[in-house]
């Protein structure tokens, strides 16, 4: 199931399958590492929804939810590895 990355739930995990948005928020995105194949675990919400932690390539990173509508993800299983 494909679902984007502001719409995941805390401890939700998802492989990138597609980095939508064009021009310098597509360009930041991949600089960030941010990029198909990737493995994402969303860490926590601010709480009013915005940003994001995410854990991605192994280290932690802040997205705001502007930036995440545009990330797509195959979702796996909410167990943590």
């Amino acid at each position: 199931m494909l679902k984007r990355l502001s719409d995941f739930t805390i401890g939700e995990t998802g492989l990138i399958k597609m980095v939508k948005g064009e021009g310098r928020i597509r360009r930041r995105l991949f600089d960030m590492g941010v990029t198909p194949g990737a493995e994402v675990v969303l860490i926590k919400k601010a709480p009013l929804g915005d940003p994001l932690e995410v854990k991605i390539r192994g280290y932690d990173l802040t997205l705001r939810k502007d930036e995440a509508i545009f990330v797509e993800l195959e979702v796996n299983s909410k167990e943590s590895k």
